[in-house]
């Protein structure tokens, strides 16, 4: 896989997916309806997926693909695949909150390797280069221009005094009986994927999650944050999160600056 061109096309894709949910976000009477699964959907999280998925098989036609939004594509199987949330943070969108983002990855043996997580609301955006390093690009944004990109990396973080984030809105007891075996200097909540960017800028050092995610909530985040120096280790044995598992579901997890220390459970 050509990493040049593939982190050309992802970064653009991005940012058209963000423009259109940016479009429907200010609609005051975009639709709201609830998956199976009693979680929300809306017009955007399918406008942002028809326009990531069109793009991505466009430019790489044999690649495999799993979204969110297309349930057929949960029971594929493969090796190296382009993982896709068009609309992580759904809740967020719908309260109007602005902690959403769009989030495309590619995964090679089970591993994030390349990513792009946009949050529109927020004029932020991370990408991992062809070289895999993560930087963050400062807008306004070209579609077809990069403009500047600033290379971010992990805190030197250690035990004494650490910056933990949390979910916005799955935040739960367990996780702040977690949070609460360490010397904490900061505590603060964000929604979606940007939680990972926060590790990989330094903004905090430790975001533990204890809840049920899917592989499209995290490769994306997970890809940026490797590319910054940072690490998303299984919560219950510490060892590396992989990808590809039955059904695309994550156990829970722990993203970290490799000088945190982490506690047992």
């Amino acid at each position: 896989m050509e990493f040049d061109k593939m982190m050309l096309t992802l970064r653009k894709l991005a940012l058209q997916a963000g423009d259109r949910i940016m479009e429907i976000y200010a609609d005051p009477n975009f639709e709201v309806r609830s998956k199976s699964d009693e979680s929300p959907v809306t017009e955007a999280d399918e406008a942002a997926d028809t326009l990531i998925s069109a793009g991505l098989q466009a430019a790489f036609p044999h690649a495999a693909l799993i979204t969110e939004e297309q349930s057929a594509t949960h029971d594929l199987e493969a090796g190296n695949f382009f993982i896709v949330d068009p609309l992580d943070g759904t809740k967020e969108f719908v309260k109007r909150r602005g902690d959403f983002t769009v989030n495309i990855a590619w995964v090679e043996d089970g591993t994030p390797v390349r990513g792009v997580v946009y949050a529109p609301a927020r004029d932020r955006l991370f990408w991992t280069q062809a070289d895999g390093t993560t930087v963050e690009e400062t807008g306004p944004f070209n579609q077809d221009k990069i403009g500047i990109c600033t290379p971010i990396s992990v805190s030197k973080a250690d035990n004494s005094a650490l910056s933990v984030v949390a979910s916005k809105s799955h935040r739960d007891q367990a996780t702040d009986d977690y949070i609460g075996k360490y010397a904490v200097s900061d505590l603060k909540s964000a929604g979606s994927s940007l939680k990972f960017c926060l590790v990989a800028t330094g903004e905090a050092d430790l975001y533990p999650r204890l809840g049920r995610t899917m592989e499209w909530d995290t490769a994306a985040g997970h890809a940026v944050l490797s590319g910054a120096g940072g690490q998303v280790v299984r919560f219950n044995d510490h060892t590396p999160l992989t990808y590809g598992k039955p059904g695309y579901e994550n156990p829970f997890f722990i993203a970290l600056a490799p000088g945190v220390d982490l506690k047992k459970h």
